[in-house]
């Protein structure tokens, strides 16, 4: 028991109230407290941006050119990236516990590349993705396709359950491959998963118009990699997005499929956080390449 001979009476009683500090991420603000320490595991708290590592590919599409073996080709990335996004089998398998990286967890599934994707279910209980102690998850929305309604079930279920424990979702926009990709489309994909209750969207980023995108979008919107191209190309894309604001790259196959995974991961950083501009990153990627 404390000596209660020694107590003293408190002092500092006086003057401004300090500030905890403005939380960074647009819309965010009034989360709960837990919702917004694990968004600051996902975004940088100093600038409100991240740089995730995807390598979830293998839920649907199983051994990935680059991702044959996660401990090669991904372990040695992870601690360059701000948050990883992954499956749960990945994650327990071969993401080292002490990597200290924010988990986008994967929490969709079912068809594979065979089948129809936006068949989609929840595949991850929300109890799992605690006890695997998920800073965020993740779930496919399938505007204007088939199962459209479907995927948006699986949102909005899950929206109700991470705000019961604590735990934001990320809304990812598919596309099929008849759909129109222009900012149009995309303002309306992003705008639904957010008035659905989505922490912050991932996307694909357009030519023209996509500074309406991010605009439209009242939380934070991150880039999708995509399909992988010329690293200098890469590097112009993740610019032009951050430019046009958006909170961060999602990349995966433009790194993991890179000649050089970790001199492009490094670039693309240079452009997110360090404010490099596409041509600077690209030749920062190549004196690191050699």
């Amino acid at each position: 028991m404390a000596d209660l001979d020694d107590l003293r009476e408190g002092t500092d009683f006086t003057g401004a109230v300090a500030r905890a500090g403005d939380f960074p991420l647009k819309g965010l603000a009034g989360q709960d407290w837990g919702m917004r320490a694990r968004l600051s595991r996902v975004f940088d708290p100093a600038d409100g941006k991240t740089v995730m590592l995807a390598f979830d590919h293998g839920y649907f599409q199983g051994p990935t050119s680059g991702l044959e073996r996660l401990d090669r080709s991904i372990v040695p990335l992870i601690p360059q990236a701000d948050a990883l996004m992954c499956t749960r089998g990945a994650l327990r398998t071969t993401v080292p516990a002490t990597s200290g990286k924010g988990v986008v967890l994967r929490a969709s599934g079912g068809p594979s590349v065979l089948g129809d994707l936006s068949t989609e279910d929840i595949a991850v209980s929300i109890d799992d993705a605690v006890r695997l102690d998920a800073a965020a998850l993740a779930v496919q929305v399938f505007v204007g396709a088939e199962n459209e309604s479907r995927s948006v079930r699986n949102l909005t279920t899950l929206v109700d359950q991470g705000q019961a424990a604590g735990i934001p979702v990320l809304a990812v926009t598919a596309v099929g491959r008849e759909m129109v990709r222009d900012a149009r489309y995309f303002r309306l994909a992003t705008r639904i998963a957010a008035e659905l209750g989505a922490a912050f969207v991932k996307t694909y980023y357009v030519e023209e118009g996509f500074e309406t995108v991010t605009s439209a979008c009242p939380v934070p919107i991150v880039i999708a990699g995509g399909k992988k191209v010329e690293e200098k190309e890469a590097l112009r894309v993740a610019y032009r997005a951050i430019q046009e604001g958006a909170a961060g790259v999602d990349m995966g196959r433009n790194v993991f499929q890179s000649e050089h995974p970790s001199a492009m991961l490094a670039a693309v950083r240079g452009v997110v956080h360090d404010g490099l501009t596409a041509e600077d990153a690209f030749e920062f990627y190549q004196q690191l390449a050699h």
